[in-house]
């Protein structure tokens, strides 16, 4: 037996009935040799860490703009504190680890530059049905690899798609997944504002903070334990009901005090300007953009090609990207050539 064979018979001797086992899969769009060493799950978490869409995800804003200060979370270090949170999930349940991990690596792919920012941007711009979500298994089918796309299975889509909103992922490691987002940002945004001066632990409800826990460690410690104590032997994925209402209400309580604060969102409306034209500049000038975005025309509107583009650009690249277009540059003079 291979190695991957091993991995797959361990499987079925170890996980819990309720796990969706690798040898289930339905698949991937278009069939390659099996990997010797590995699942095909594992396959696709390093498909998704090798990617550029992945990379870029260091330059793509959580909450805050740009922050100076270095400890703020990207939609990087946001997606790996998703990661770990899923596994610890799924380990706790022996439910498959692989897919979980693949899923949580893959589900913000498609996060668009400046966070929700632009996402709302390419709403109003491209279409009103526009989400990061559907975004991010377009990048895995069709840009990545030079629009190759990475081929990865059918469950790992489906957990990358369903992973927010009322979707609902078929797979229970798909469904850990919305939970893991979720705990991961309330928690890791919390430590932001408390950070950025927004608020402090004290303003934080009392009511929540008895039934939740006082410090960052101690609230996801005590969301990811009422996942899985909510989860076990019922064959679907949910929190025990009196963690769930205070999580609901903890992240009602960040909606109103830094999803819509002014300071922390003081720059957005810039940001959504910038990202408007850009995305109206490349319409008018789609041979501007590189190959990959431009070749697509024709195949599908310039509208979707430049909404792919512009989704795409870190908010460094995006900036970058403006000045080129609509700064003048500075002047300079070359006094080699004067001599």
């Amino acid at each position: 037996m291979t190695v991957a064979e091993l991995f797959m018979e361990r499987e079925k001797n170890v996980l819990s009935p309720y796990a969706f086992l690798t040898c289930n899969t339905r698949g991937r769009q278009y069939p390659c040799q099996p990997c010797p060493n590995r699942t095909e799950f594992q396959r696709d978490r390093d498909r998704i860490i090798h990617s550029k869409s992945f990379r870029r995800l260091m330059h793509k804003t959580q909450v805050f703009l740009s922050p100076e200060e270095e400890h703020f979370r990207t939609r990087m270090t946001h997606t790996l504190e998703v990661t770990q949170i899923a596994r610890i999930v799924a380990r706790a349940l022996n439910l498959n680890e692989d897919l979980c991990e693949a899923g949580a690596l893959g589900h913000d792919l498609g996060h668009t530059p400046f966070g929700h920012a632009g996402e709302v941007v390419m709403q109003k711009c491209f279409s009103a049905d526009f989400t990061h979500y559907k975004q991010s298994l377009r990048v895995v089918d069709k840009l990545e690899k030079d629009g190759k796309g990475l081929n990865l299975t059918y469950e790992v889509r489906d957990a990358i798609l369903n992973h927010a909103g009322d979707c609902r992922a078929e797979t229970l490691e798909g469904r850990i997944l919305k939970f893991a987002d979720r705990i991961a940002y309330i928690n890791h945004d919390i430590d932001d504002a408390c950070r950025a001066g927004i608020f402090t632990n004290e303003d934080i409800p009392k009511a929540l903070t008895d039934v939740l826990g006082k410090t960052h460690s101690n609230r996801i410690n005590t969301m990811v334990t009422a996942l899985v104590d909510g989860s076990k032997d019922v064959n679907d994925i949910r929190m025990i009901p009196e963690i769930g209402q205070a999580t609901d209400e903890l992240r009602a309580f960040m909606f109103k005090n830094l999803y819509h604060n002014p300071i922390a969102k003081a720059e957005e409306e810039k940001a959504k300007d910038m990202l408007e034209q850009l995305f109206y500049h490349f319409v008018q000038h789609p041979e501007e953009m590189p190959p990959l975005y431009f070749n697509n025309i024709g195949e599908e509107s310039v509208e979707r090609c430049v909404c792919d583009y512009v989704s795409g650009m870190t908010d460094r690249y995006a900036m970058e990207c403006f000045r080129k277009i609509y700064m003048p540059r500075s002047w300079r003079t070359d006094k080699d050539n004067r001599r």
